[in-house]
């Protein structure tokens, strides 16, 4: 049996409580409302969430990971949770664990709502991550192919010293095919390393407001793709109106562009160092 309403209703106040307390930076006093509420009912993951975000506030990073994994047990939608619980991750240095907790959080949140807040901030923090990610993993690419690169280097070195020491009187030809290896060698290296240095995006895939590379673009009635966040907000605070047409546009005449979300997605999954954020 659940608790009654009775106990139910004391919770609720409980965590409306610890809201107003949050909103005026009172973060001990909204963990101890929101810590009442769980002892009454210790199965309403938001109670769990709210508290988490107090301890996020105050750099608690273990308490925050508790509460995110409790809620998760409770919710596995929850946005806030796996986002919460990406943050502390990404604290602990653990990259490839954060990403996979925020991407999650970013999937939930466009799920519920594309146009929430929540889902910007997510996306620049997974953005973050992955640039540190390509950051580590392509200095290590890099060491690697360095490495890699000098060894065959050597053992064309030792092959043509050998083949010059057996094959007198064709030194110049030995040489030759010594030389065009190497050139070789160096191409195939190069060509290896062309995903790992950062270039241009190509426009197509950037929004023409802000330039940026696409995240949640949409398009609008005159064939002109824009970042979602970005138009919205010109939308509202500027007049409801194509800022490059003119033309009236509407909030409901914004529609997903799937094909350009998808080649962006692509080219992001290729070239990680286009998440940098300036």
């Amino acid at each position: 049996m659940g608790p009654n309403a009775a106990v139910v209703k004391q919770a609720e106040l409980l965590r409306i409580d610890g809201n107003n307390y949050f909103k005026k930076n009172r973060f001990g006093a909204a963990i101890d409302a929101y810590t009442e509420a769980i002892t009454l009912c210790p199965n309403v993951p938001i109670y769990f969430t709210n508290r988490a975000l107090c301890h996020l506030k105050r750099n608690e990073w273990e308490r925050v990971e508790e509460d995110s994994r409790r809620a998760i047990q409770l919710d596995n939608h929850s946005v806030k949770a796996h986002y919460m619980l990406g943050l502390v991750l990404l604290q602990k240095q653990e990259l490839a664990k954060g990403i996979k907790e925020l991407e999650k959080a970013l999937n939930l949140g466009r799920g519920a709502n594309p146009k929430g807040y929540m889902v910007e901030e997510i996306w620049q923090e997974l953005a973050k991550a992955k640039y540190l990610e390509w950051e580590r993993s392509s200095s290590e690419r890099s060491w690697e192919l360095q490495n890699l690169k000098e060894a065959c280097e050597s053992a064309l070195k030792e092959k043509h010293f050998l083949d010059v020491s057996e094959m007198e009187g064709f030194v110049d030809d030995t040489t030759t095919s010594h030389l065009k290896q190497l050139e070789a060698l160096e191409r195939v290296f190069n060509k290896a390393a062309e995903d790992d240095k950062p270039s241009e995006v190509p426009d197509y895939l950037c929004c023409r407001i802000t330039l940026d590379i696409f995240h949640d673009p949409v398009i609008t009635p005159s064939g002109l793709t824009y970042e979602r966040a970005v138009i919205l907000d010109h939308l509202q605070k500027v007049g409801e109106f194509d800022p490059i047409t003119r033309e009236p546009l509407d909030p409901s005449q914004l529609i997903p562009n799937l094909a350009i979300k998808e080649a962006v997605e692509q080219f992001l999954d290729k070239h990680w160092w286009a998440y940098k954020i300036d």
